[in-house]
């Protein structure tokens, strides 16, 4: 034999000893190439991104600046009104605040605010004057105790909101950082922003940071001009950056804003996003003369691009169908018998949903059917007995729409009581007061309670505490153990009480029908100054169903 056949012979022997080694070849070649396209891919992704972070960082500067200068402009406006005018009074401010911020948008800000500029000598002589012409509780504070010799104390907010109203009289120049940017402002002819403050109006919430705008107002010319005073507006940091968020599209990245130096004690507002920072980007703008950074961060996607996941499934699906075309069969075999097994699990559920639709079809017949013999046998004519029977089912169908809303698993307590007595609860309506805590009750006995609520307030509709307009009707229910609810109804204020002499068919219904249905005595008392009832209900748990049985478990 020569060497080329024996060659020969020893591939064929190699590959048939080894049947499986150019699959697995062929294998590790094309996960080889989907390894290194990721990567190439998640290349590409990560550059994107940074494209797109870039992006973010420009458009979010942009919509601070532009929120800043709509603020800006308006309080141009205001000082324009205190530079024209010697005297301004409340309500020419507040006119002027609301036609300049149009339609209630206020750009982020809380308004629009102005506070006197003077030496602190004059503190006294001004709070007289402010309390004989504008407002009799004005005070100037904190006092004046630190030796300074200016103060700027706040005269008007618009709008007058509680928040803003609790800033009215406090001495800005008091603090250090307003006071520094009151004095540049002055300075520069300019309006300025403030550093990082804790506002006046936020004084409930010690965590809150913000920052005001302050714009001069000027009297006299040459060497005699003079401040005479501040238009401002304060700033909630968080809402100024959602205002300017709404400018912008939102992509959930993370944003921090700080106070001219990136600081944690130069934080004036950040909003996190749960996840690993992939990268950020700084970006350093002016806001009111005010410098700001801006940080924007991406966080670290939990997974792969999409791109790069569809790389690797198909990289992997061709890899295993080069590998293991032999498990077609197998595999196809297998999802048949899943879809088999689907559809026995489908007929099963079908099964059950019809025994439990023909048990509460049963059910809900039984009730209607008691209703109507008794209604018949206490009726005196045809329309009242149409006018009880209507009633009743009525009262039936009220239940049945709260437990459809919840897909038959259970009703409220306070929903039941509420819609059986919705005629009675118009609105601002005290004729009827409900106490009680959140309980949910099975289907049978949500509908017991229903009927059982209807026949009390027909009758005090009647003849009782909803039969005149002083009457009320109280009612409370409460958990007497983990298992039973009891509910109380008490009416007061109506007509007075007589025992019936006969008895009648809600009270039959009561007595009997509902205090069989839930498996517990109904206590009706005809007091004198009103009807009382007390029922006890069981307070059920939420079953489930076995499919395959069809029974409840």
């Amino acid at each position: 034999m020569d060497r080329a056949l024996l060659a020969r012979v020893e591939k064929q022997a190699w590959f048939h000893r080894y049947p499986r080694g150019w699959p697995l070849l062929l294998f590790v070649l094309v996960a080889l190439g989907t390894v290194l396209s990721v990567i190439a891919i998640e290349r590409a992704e990560a550059e994107r991104r940074q494209l797109e972070l870039d992006r973010n960082v420009t458009e979010l500067a942009s919509g601070l600046q532009r929120r800043a200068s709509e603020n800006i402009a308006i309080l141009r406006a205001g000082a324009a009104l205190f530079t024209a005018n010697d005297r301004v009074t409340p309500q020419a401010f507040a006119g002027i605040a609301q036609g300049l911020y149009t339609g209630g948008d206020y750009h982020g800000a809380m308004g629009l605010a102005w506070a006197r500029w003077m030496p602190v000598g004059e503190v006294a002589q001004f709070e007289t004057a402010v309390r004989g012409g504008v407002d009799p509780d004005y005070k100037v504070h904190p006092p004046a105790e630190d030796g300074r010799e200016i103060a700027v104390p706040i005269l008007y907010v618009a709008p007058e909101s509680p928040a803003n109203r609790a800033a009215i009289g406090f001495d800005m120049y008091s603090e250090a950082t307003r006071r520094e940017a009151m004095e540049l402002a002055a300075g520069l002819g300019q309006p300025v922003a403030s550093g990082k403050v804790h506002l006046v109006q936020d004084a409930d919430q010690p965590g809150a940071s913000g920052f005001l705008i302050y714009m001069p107002v000027f009297q006299g010319e040459g060497s005699a001009r003079r401040v005479r005073g501040f238009v401002y507006s304060p700033f909630r940091a968080r809402e100024f950056l959602d205002s300017a968020v709404e400018l912008v599209r939102d992509r959930g990245v993370e944003i921090s804003i700080y106070d001219g130096i990136r600081r944690p004690d130069r934080l004036l507002v950040s909003r996190a996003v749960s996840g690993e920072n992939a990268m950020s980007m700084d970006r350093r703008i002016v806001v009111a003369n005010r410098p700001w950074i801006v940080s924007v961060s991406f966080k670290r996607a939990r997974t792969l691009s999409a791109l790069s996941r569809a790389t690797l499934v198909f990289g992997a699906v061709l890899g295993v169908l080069v590998l293991f075309i032999a498990r077609l069969i197998t595999k196809r075999s297998a999802e048949d018998r899943v879809v088999l097994e689907w559809l026995s699990d489908q007929s099963a559920i079908r099964t059950s949903l019809t025994r439990e639709l023909n048990h509460r079809v049963k059910n809900t017949l039984a009730n209607v059917l008691s209703i109507v013999a008794l209604t018949r046998r206490r009726s005196v004519d045809i329309d009242d007995f149409a006018e009880s029977l209507t009633g009743r089912i009525r009262a039936l169908s009220a239940t049945h729409d709260l437990l459809s809303q919840s897909d038959w698993t259970d009703a409220p307590i306070a929903e039941i009581v509420r819609s059986e007595l919705a005629p009675y609860m118009g609105t601002g309506d005290a004729h009827v007061e409900l106490t009680g805590p959140a309980i949910n009750l099975a289907p049978n006995d949500a509908m017991s309670l229903g009927l059982a609520i209807h026949e009390l307030a027909t009758n005090a509709a009647k003849y009782g505490a909803l039969s005149t307009a002083a009457g009320r009707v109280f009612i409370e229910w409460r958990l007497v153990s983990p298992e039973v609810a009891e509910l109380h109804w008490r009416e007061a204020g109506g007509p007075p009480v007589q025992a019936p002499s006969k008895r009648g068919f809600g009270r039959d219904l009561l007595e009997k029908i509902v205090a069989h249905e839930l498996q517990s005595k109904v206590d009706l008392r005809f007091d004198p100054s009103g009807v009382e009832c007390t029922l006890r209900v069981p307070v059920r748990k939420l079953t489930s169903f076995a499919l395959r049985s069809g029974k409840r478990t």
